[in-house]
């Protein structure tokens, strides 16, 4: 009676080693580099069951993908406990520490969002939900309701976040406090300007 559970949990540990490999694999090689034939010999399995696992190379790459974005949402979510300023604080450092940490795959991920439409999903998913998060902790604290244009001015710093973010790993010579600080004063900036100065402070930690 227990055969069909552990044929489950060696399926599920196989796919996971795949994925791993995976994950190595596309930060060597480029999306387009690579074929399912290769991929298959570097995992030591057939190409039949390669595809049994991932009907196609695209749906493997998102695989992979997922898998890291998943790990990345975990780490960034911000403290409820704690005040806003501070739980945005935890969650840039948080962030740019991932970042550092997988920098090959960071920049593979960006990329790639221009050529394979589910991975532009995967990075919109991340994006829209780390915003909701931002905005929804930081009207509760200031006591203010976010208008549309407020909303807009974080989903729009969060872009110039990962673009800032993708120039500073070409700069060793800035330090990753100078980096946050300038995440943190055009975060300020963008609230600000979009008219939301309650939500500013608050994010100031005023």
């Amino acid at each position: 009676m227990s055969t069909p559970a552990y044929k489950r949990l060696e399926n599920d540990e196989r796919r996971r080693r795949l994925v791993e490999l995976g994950e190595q694999l596309f930060i060597e090689h480029s999306f387009d580099e690579i074929s399912m034939a290769q991929i298959a010999r570097e995992a030591g399995v057939s190409k039949a069951l390669l595809y049994h696992y991932f009907p196609s190379k695209q749906e493997f790459f998102v695989a992979t993908l997922t898998t890291r974005a998943e790990e990345l949402v975990q780490r960034v979510t911000p403290d409820p406990s704690l005040p806003p300023a501070q739980a945005l604080l935890r969650s840039l450092y948080a962030y740019v520490g991932w970042i550092s940490e997988h920098r090959d795959g960071f920049v593979k991920l960006l990329r790639s969002a221009a050529i394979v439409p589910e991975v532009d999903d995967i990075v919109r998913q991340v994006r829209d939900g780390t915003a909701t998060r931002i905005i929804d902790g930081l009207a509760e604290a200031s006591g203010e309701t976010p208008t549309p244009i407020a909303r807009i001015a974080v989903a729009g710093w969060l872009s110039f976040m990962d673009g800032a973010i993708l120039a500073w790993l070409d700069h060793p010579d800035v330090q990753q406090d100078q980096l946050i600080g300038l995440l943190v004063g055009s975060l300020l900036g963008s609230l600000t300007a979009a008219g939301a100065g309650s939500l500013a402070q608050a994010a100031a930690g005023g």
